[in-house]
């Protein structure tokens, strides 16, 4: 079976592990937790990381740290990964799911105006599938309104919206390291900001909430969101070939792209003013029915070949509420992603675009 991802571990992850665990620091103190924090910040153009045990806190903590819970809501895209809303309801917040564009897949901006409200607090635009969102709209209606932003930016390692690596386009941002993801630390996320204010209270919270002036003595109710060290060597040596998993996962989207789009697939967009990173490769069956893709992807897996469905619109499940919203509905009816990791070879892909061409032929007429 062709896996949907892998991670790239090299000689590198395994010498810097291998460090860790030999120094002894392998819990949420030492050398290699201080240093990825301080590469990854100057990675995303920020002052301050502050790692975390997976993405999912980091939304947590980073609505927690702004001061947003109950009472309050916060504007989501409809089409992402249920960990956003998730996040905003741990928090006591409601999630307020919008429709995002077809043109990005991102947060629409005017659906964003339309639903704000008087307990709108805080928009979360969720960079999906590496694609930037539209941020200087975003960030308008913020400032109009006095709302927060909290990038999500979990798929979108490295992509950059008008020159600005994402991570640095709002209050703060949050990212994910699992294994899936471009950079992995196997679990793990964090929050990147440039106040030092939102990191001191992010850091804070993160252990415990336990006095810096007087170990062991708790002022406020904190929780245990820590990264460990031996995470973080992994993360450092990810960090070390950022330049190469970007150009390989360009390699691999062109090459997707050179075969399907002449044939009339629609593949991952990439609009102007921005720089998407390929964390999945996408494809778009513009004339299937939900049915029609689940069946294509059955078959594709009969050949071994792993794939995914894009993810379901959250106001299509019953623990969230909300609206239908026609575009995520759609997207998320006709999404499907390919394998996608650096060892993947143009002629495994040329085997992957030219089997997903027999699957959908019934639908290309």
């Amino acid at each position: 079976m062709i896996p949907i991802s892998k991670p790239h571990i090299s000689a590198r992850e395994i010498q810097f592990v291998t460090e860790a665990v030999s120094s002894g620091w392998v819990s949420s103190m030492g050398a290699y937790l201080d240093r990825f924090e301080k590469e990854f910040a100057e990675y995303c153009g920020v002052r301050h990381c502050v790692s975390t045990a997976n993405g999912t806190v980091a939304i947590h903590l980073a609505l927690v740290v702004l001061g947003i819970g109950p009472g309050d809501e916060v504007i989501i895209p409809d089409l992402t990964f249920a960990a956003t809303a998730n996040a905003v309801l741990l928090a006591g917040a409601k999630p307020v799911m919008v429709d995002v564009r077809r043109s990005d897949w991102c947060l629409d901006p005017q659906a964003v105006r339309q639903a704000i409200t008087p307990k709108t607090k805080a928009i979360i635009p969720v960079h999906l599938y590496g694609h930037p969102c539209e941020m200087e709209a975003l960030q308008m209606l913020a400032k109009e309104y006095n709302l927060k932003i909290i990038e999500d930016a979990a798929e979108a390692h490295g992509a950059e919206y008008m020159n600005q690596r994402v991570g640095s386009l709002g209050d703060c941002a949050t990212f994910s390291f699992y294994g899936n993801k471009i950079f992995t630390t196997g679990e793990g996320g964090c929050i990147t900001t440039d106040s030092d204010s939102i990191a001191e209270r992010a850091r804070f919270l993160r252990d415990h909430g336990m006095s810096k002036e007087r170990r062991y003595w708790h002022t406020e109710v904190g929780y245990n969101y820590r990264m460990t060290n031996l995470q973080a060597a992994l993360g450092v040596a990810q960090l070390e070939q950022a330049s190469f998993f970007m150009a390989e996962r360009d390699r691999i989207l062109n090459t997707y792209k050179h075969i399907l789009e002449p044939e009339g697939l629609s593949l991952n967009p990439h609009l102007q003013n921005t720089r998407p990173v390929n964390w999945l490769t996408c494809v778009v069956l513009q004339n299937a029915t939900r049915e029609d893709r689940d069946l294509i992807l059955v078959d594709l897996k009969n050949q071994g070949i792993e794939t995914r469905t894009f993810f379901y619109p959250l106001t299509a499940m019953p623990i969230y509420e909300g609206e239908g919203n026609p575009v995520s509905a759609e997207l998320s009816a006709q999404g499907l992603n390919l394998p996608t990791f650096p060892e993947l070879t143009d002629e495994t892909i040329k085997y992957i675009s030219e089997t997903l061409l027999q699957a959908t032929k019934h639908i290309l007429v």
